[in-house]
């Protein structure tokens, strides 16, 4: 309860602050400075170090979300060239086919089974939720017109865990016939480090760009499994 707490606070906080920046800019700045304040990406989930026992089980397209919010400060020296940092949050699914991570496990190494042989769930997936500071290294071509110019970004993201769970619907036997529409939730952050940090890029033009991360801290807590290394590739779409 208390993080939640924390985690709005900070969000209005620099929702706050963005709204006294906007108040001391002048007009021209209004209209012509976007500055990327508020940003959703969209994006393609991948694990790097991921063994074959667990790759050879990961099932269509996992994919996550980020939003965040932003304040833009422009180099006086070169207006092309601005730091920008914020809050906000960021979500990662990882779908699985006939698999269980038993996230709950008492053992001291965290549990992958293969359920090929044995009832399984026909959708299944890892979830992660991270409460997050981004901070970037902005370039854009035109300043006085950004939303209609070639923009690049560079950074980092430290975020803090708040959410780990896997979640299983429709139980099926080994044959794939239906068991029951029974769905599992299980939640535990017990194996997963509760720190991360990434580095970040993007490129695009006006509102629309592509942006990827990778995660130099590792997935899991050492030796409790494999070194997986998560990593997203996506679509940004900013504004503001």
């Amino acid at each position: 309860m208390k993080k939640i707490v924390l985690v709005c606070v900070a969000f209005v906080a620099v929702a706050g602050a963005f709204a006294q920046d906007k108040k001391k800019a002048d007009k021209k700045d209004l209209v012509s400075r976007a500055g990327d304040h508020f940003m959703i990406q969209l994006s393609t989930d991948h694990w790097s170090g991921m063994p074959d026992s667990i790759n050879n089980h990961t099932k269509g397209l996992s994919r996550g979300a980020n939003i965040y919010v932003m304040m833009n400060k422009p180099f006086k020296g070169n207006p092309q060239f601005s730091a920008a940092y914020g809050i906000g949050f960021g979500t990662t699914n990882m779908y699985f086919k006939n698999y269980n991570i038993d996230i709950r496990s008492t053992a001291t190494k965290l549990p992958f089974t293969s359920l090929d042989s044995t009832d399984h769930f026909k959708k299944y997936k890892l979830t992660t939720a991270f409460l997050e500071v981004p901070v970037e290294l902005r370039w854009v071509k035109h300043p006085e017109k950004e939303n209609k110019s070639l923009k690049a970004a560079i950074g980092i993201k430290v975020g803090t865990l708040l959410n780990v769970h896997t979640k299983g619907k429709t139980l099926q036997n080994k044959s794939g016939g239906t068991i029951n529409t029974y769905t599992q939730k299980e939640t535990n952050k017990r194996f997963f480090n509760t720190t991360r940090v990434a580095a970040t890029g993007r490129i695009g033009f006006g509102n629309l760009s592509l942006f990827g991360s990778y995660q130099f801290t590792a997935l899991l807590k050492d030796g409790v499994g494999p070194v997986i290394h998560p990593f997203e590739i996506g679509i940004c779409l900013s504004g503001l």
